[in-house]
């Protein structure tokens, strides 16, 4: 019985190592991402990493980030611009009605409930855009409109997601409570992104051709490309 609690093959401790692939993770988002032009490339590695670990595919964690770092820059990058692109140009509109509109109350709130409307829906593209691009191979607009769509097809998953990205950050940011920020502090991103996997992972199965359910390929929904990424 304890020797095999010891077997570093037992699923207790291959669960404990991913936490220790996730603060090699952390410390190499961070690293990665310091160019700030470069997030959206290392965010799509450190899902490419986390979704594997979800499928038990454990391999070399360094590896497989700098593989998908460099394999996904270019397009990864571009992606990442426009959202912050539009992320700036939503936040200044959000601004503007919030504390510099003087015009009528009625108008500012129709303009602040169709902002609000659209905050939601970037989040929930923002929250599938990058393990799309780190999981299937397609063009920028396929993956724009693959993430949106996807994200209202299986809106149950996407409100679960944003619901606790977004509780994790507040106890974490806003509130401030010390265990909740010590966590964060040592997993950062890449927490969030290995729970986020788990939740994405049964979606992601399910555009799968069944020839290919047993290897490391998927096909991505509606491709309008040839490519599998692995």
């Amino acid at each position: 019985m304890f020797s095999n609690f010891f077997n570093y093959d037992n699923p207790v401790w291959r669960f404990i190592g991913k936490f220790g692939d996730l603060i090699i993770l952390n410390i190499l988002w961070i690293v990665c991402s310091l160019p700030i032009f470069t997030i959206g490339a290392s965010t799509t590695a450190v899902y490419y990493v986390t979704l594997k670990l979800v499928r038990d595919d454990d391999g070399y964690t360094i590896r497989s980030f700098f593989k998908s770092f460099k394999e996904n820059f270019k397009q990864a990058t571009v992606i990442w611009l426009i959202l912050l692109a539009a992320g700036i140009i939503l936040g200044i509109d959000v601004y503007v009605f919030t504390k510099l509109f003087t015009g009528k109350e009625s108008f500012r709130t129709v303009m602040l409930t169709v902002f609000i409307a659209m905050a939601l829906v970037y989040a929930a593209i923002f929250t599938y855009i990058f393990p799309l691009q780190a999981r299937f191979f397609n063009t920028i607009r396929r993956t724009f409109f693959n993430a949106f769509f996807m994200s209202l097809r299986h809106l149950f998953r996407t409100i679960g997601i944003l619901a606790i990205d977004g509780a994790l950050i507040a106890a974490g940011f806003v509130l401030m409570i010390p265990p909740v920020m010590m966590i964060l502090m040592l997993f950062g991103f890449p927490l969030i992104a290995f729970i986020n996997s788990y939740i994405l992972s049964p979606v992601f199965q399910r555009y799968t051709p069944e020839e290919k359910r047993d290897g490391d390929e998927m096909r991505p929904l509606f491709a309008d490309e040839d490519g599998e990424r692995s």
